[in-house]
């Protein structure tokens, strides 16, 4: 799998990533600066959303979300064991690696949205539910800023009438 994100980008991020924010466990720092310091292998890692579900990935949590501390996969297998992670990247150096960071805020931080891929191995139907979600959150927003130009409108429709009991009842609810 060839990735759009440059592996600059890649490292910047990480680097960035390692300066602000506190790992849960401190080998998991140490696997991390071990990707920056290795430009081929940050060719392969890719940050993804699930990551459980590909085929080799790293689940690493900071310290300011309830998360696992760290989980590394590799097909069916699963280990907390992040030294074997490390061998097994080490050793496996021309496989992709699928990296899924916790921390808080994560899915708006313009930081990681900008390194952030697709994941490729999601089941249909686990697409179809961030699609769903997504277009939740969309719709949601459509209706609240309806709902507040609407309000903006009965207010200066009240202010024009000089309708000062429409205007107080108007300003007493939430807009």
């Amino acid at each position: 799998m060839s990735s759009t994100i440059s592996v600059y980008e890649k490292k910047e991020f990480l680097r960035w990533f390692l300066n602000e924010y506190q790992l849960k466990r401190r080998e998991c720092a140490w696997l991390l600066n071990y990707l920056i310091s290795d430009e081929n292998l940050m060719e392969k890692v890719h940050f993804v959303e699930r990551a459980e579900y590909c085929p080799k990935a790293l689940i690493i949590s900071t310290t300011d979300v309830d998360h696992v501390p760290f989980c590394f996969h590799k097909q069916k297998h699963v280990t907390m064991d992040a030294e074997k992670a490390f061998h097994d990247i080490r050793l496996n150096n021309d496989e992709d690696v699928y990296i899924q960071l916790n921390f808080s805020n994560a899915k708006t931080n313009p930081h990681y949205v900008a390194v952030l891929e697709e994941n490729p191995y999601l089941p249909d139907n686990e697409m179809a539910t961030a699609d769903a979600i997504i277009a939740e959150i969309f719709l949601d927003k459509v209706l609240a800023s309806f709902s507040k130009k609407h309000w903006y409108e009965k207010v200066n429709e009240a202010l024009d009438k000089r309708d000062e009991e429409a205007f107080n009842q108007l300003t007493k609810k939430e807009k």
